[in-house]
């Protein structure tokens, strides 16, 4: 397994080798991380969406792609002027959107769909949260930032109390989903848990014997919800309109491919990422009926307000409408 503290400042010098100047009208730069919920992202750059719909509004878009992993990584480089749209789970966007309100603003875009990410161990003993001890090790993307690691909070506050959020913190280390997936399948690392996305928790599960699902954040969250967004500054949305416009048009084409044909969208997302999954598990994955792709976020408020009653973040938005962009596909998100 990689080192992750090089891992990330690899990923972050990535990301920093960007041109982090200001850039006209017909140029986006885009930070995806791993996994099916960036299917959209990968169709719209496989199909060569973005450009389709930026010459319907008049304007030849460039687009660029950056792979990171963790929300940490990510949230630098779009501060830091080296990517204009940020894709991560809905914990890097509450820090970020709590940090810059006032002064970048950044909020998010649109979402990705709604996707139930699996908390998996391969520990025995362990069937529920309470059962994890210090002897156990549970992979995030990020520790404490990731979507992941706010829900796991979130699940800790429900089984001890609010005041024992942070408990199970101790036991998280980053490391990026792909190398998490192939330590639990292999069974010869220290971790013997990784809370993931699609399709490393559906390769676990089918990869390792051992492994069981411990949580699913649809559980935690009360219902379906979409955990992985977009988001970028206000400055990069006010002086981009019709970039930003192609884009969400973009977006709401490759749902709509994805919704109705899940094999050309797993063809799509085997093509951009070049992996060895199998394809006929990823068509799965995609088919799943707990899955839904859509633009319009769901269900996000109820983790950002849990994040403000125990402290992570300053500021209570009282709505969804108060982290996202207006914008009409959105529709009635919530």
């Amino acid at each position: 397994m990689i080192d992750n503290m090089k891992f990330a400042a690899a990923a972050l010098a990535l990301a920093l080798g960007v041109s982090g100047t200001a850039q006209a009208e017909g140029r986006i730069r885009i930070a995806e991380q791993f996994g099916v919920v960036y299917l959209l992202l990968n169709v719209a750059q496989d199909q060569k969406l973005i450009e389709k719909h930026g010459r319907k509004h008049g304007v030849d878009i460039a687009v660029d792609w950056v792979k990171l992993s963790g929300g940490a990584a990510v949230n630098d480089a779009l501060l830091s002027g080296s990517i204009d749209v940020a894709g991560a789970g809905l914990g890097p966007l509450f820090t970020i959107w709590d940090r810059t309100r006032g002064r970048q603003n950044v909020r998010a875009i649109a979402s990705l769909g709604n996707f139930p990410y699996y908390l998996v161990s391969t520990n025995p003993a362990v069937k529920t949260i309470a059962d994890f001890s210090q002897k156990d090790r549970i992979a995030l993307p990020a520790v404490t930032v990731s979507v992941q690691a706010r829900i796991l909070q979130m699940a800790a506050a429900k089984q001890w109390g609010k005041a024992e959020f942070r408990r199970l913190d101790p036991l998280t280390q980053t490391v990026p989903h792909p190398d998490a997936a192939a330590a639990l399948i292999a069974g010869k690392t220290e971790l013997n848990a990784h809370f993931g996305n699609p399709p490393f928790q559906e390769q676990e599960l089918a990869g390792n014997p051992r492994a069981r699902i411990v949580l699913d954040s649809y559980e935690v969250l009360g219902g379906p919800s979409s955990a992985t967004v977009l988001y970028a500054t206000e400055k990069y949305v006010k002086e981009n309109p019709k970039t930003y416009r192609a884009f969400i048009d973009a977006l709401g084409e490759a749902a709509l491919l994805a919704s109705r044909n899940p094999e050309a969208a797993a063809d799509a997302y085997l093509r951009v990422n070049k992996g060895n999954i199998d394809r006929a598990l990823l068509v799965k994955v995609i088919r799943n009926p707990q899955v839904q792709f859509q633009v319009a976020p769901q269900n996000t408020l109820v983790l950002a307000q849990f994040l403000h009653e125990v402290g992570a973040i300053r500021n209570r938005p009282a709505s969804w409408r108060d982290y996202f962009f207006v914008h009409p596909a959105l529709g009635d998100g919530s």
